[in-house]
């Protein structure tokens, strides 16, 4: 039996960078031609949160919801040296050094170059980002780099239920840290209104439909009713964004170039600790790979849209969440040529199914 064709991305995440770059361009023309669109989108606000974002955020956040099987949480103790990777890289070290990083390099390498104001606030977007390990991209790192995509399930199931608890408390902490006044109730309804809504909601709608019409139907036909929702809010989403952001990125064009490099310093130190850690451990390479992915990439959906409601459509933190969206993808792809070309240094992780059609093929042989 020959090897398996290579897992492929597909067009729009392969391009992810490309679209997001062609938004950056759209918004901010918008913004610096026609600035009347922006302040009249401006007037749709609650408890500073743009009412025609939040609408966009759910659809991107809702379809993703609906993927995430809570039921394989019962699974998680199947393999528990991966997730224990997972949980104390992504809740125990990413924050903190995303903090370490961004700090040095925003306040102190790039100090003549960024106002003290404005690297508080590009800060406090990275804070946002280190804070969100991924719940849906992981999806497309782990089938890549030929990871397991039962536990890569059972990651992202207890991922999101550990958001609930820690996101706000170590964004607080990490945000109070950096002298930034956070309001906890505005920080805690962007947790209900981005995380606990579409997420309940996803949840309740899988279940129900699951058990009326049968999980197949759900999984090929209804699931995929949502392709290209999630892609097009997040455009649209980044498109209003960077309307609200033109004059700020025409008066310091290389702010997204500075923002970036922490970011991308970060994601390969995070992918670093969990995936040596994984190989130093013994984990299997099916594990080992989305163990690391996870913490590697980031829940921009939820940064862009914290950063949104605490600091307004405007501020340096919500354009720094929004870069961290334009560099995900080709960082993330370099990690995947990595770790499918370090795959043979790992332990096999033969499954009970792989085992049981070894074992039936040679009692024919």
């Amino acid at each position: 039996m020959g090897d398996a064709a290579p897992a492929r991305i597909g067009f729009f995440a392969k391009y992810l960078s490309l679209w997001v770059a062609l938004c950056i361009g759209a918004g901010v023309a918008i913004g610096y031609f026609l600035p009347g669109v922006p302040a009249f989108l401006g007037r749709f606000e609650y408890a500073r949160v743009s009412i025609p974002v939040a609408v966009l955020i759910w659809l991107m956040i809702y379809p993703m919801m609906l993927k995430v099987d809570f039921t394989s949480i019962k699974n998680a103790g199947k393999k528990p040296k991966g997730l224990a990777i997972t949980l104390v890289v992504n809740w125990l070290v990413k924050p903190f050094t995303m903090y370490l990083i961004a700090a040095f390099f925003l306040k102190i390498v790039f100090k003549a170059l960024i106002p003290a104001g404005l690297a508080t606030e590009y800060l406090a977007g990275a804070v946002l980002l280190g804070a969100a390990p991924c719940t849906a991209m992981v999806f497309v790192w782990s089938y890549l780099s030929d990871g397991d995509p039962g536990y890569t399930v059972v990651q992202v199931a207890v991922n999101d239920l550990v958001i609930l608890f820690a996101f706000t408390p170590i964004v607080a902490f990490l945000l109070g840290v950096s002298d930034v006044r956070v309001p906890w109730d505005t920080l805690f309804l962007s947790v209900v209104l981005f995380v606990v809504i579409p997420l309940g909601a996803g949840a309740l709608t899988r279940s129900r439909l699951i058990r009326r019409r049968g999980r197949e139907w759900f999984e090929d036909l209804f699931v995929k009713k949502f392709d290209g929702i999630t892609e097009g809010g997040l455009l649209l989403t980044l498109v209003i964004i960077f309307a609200f952001q033109g004059q700020v990125i025409l008066a310091n064009p290389l702010a997204i170039l500075l923002i970036a490099v922490p970011l991308v310093l970060q994601t390969y130190l995070i992918f670093a600790i969990g995936y040596g850690w994984a190989w130093a451990w013994k984990v299997p390479y099916a594990v080992a790979a989305p163990a690391g992915m996870i913490g590697a990439s980031n829940f921009f959906e939820l940064a862009v849209a914290v950063a949104i409601s605490l600091f307004g459509l405007s501020s340096g933190a919500t354009l720094a969440t929004v870069v961290g969206v334009l560099v995900e993808v080709p960082v993330m792809l370099s990690l995947v040529r990595i770790a499918r070309a370090t795959k043979n240094r790992f332990t096999a992780d033969v499954g009970i199914a792989e085992a049981a059609a070894v074992a039936a093929t040679t009692a024919k042989e």
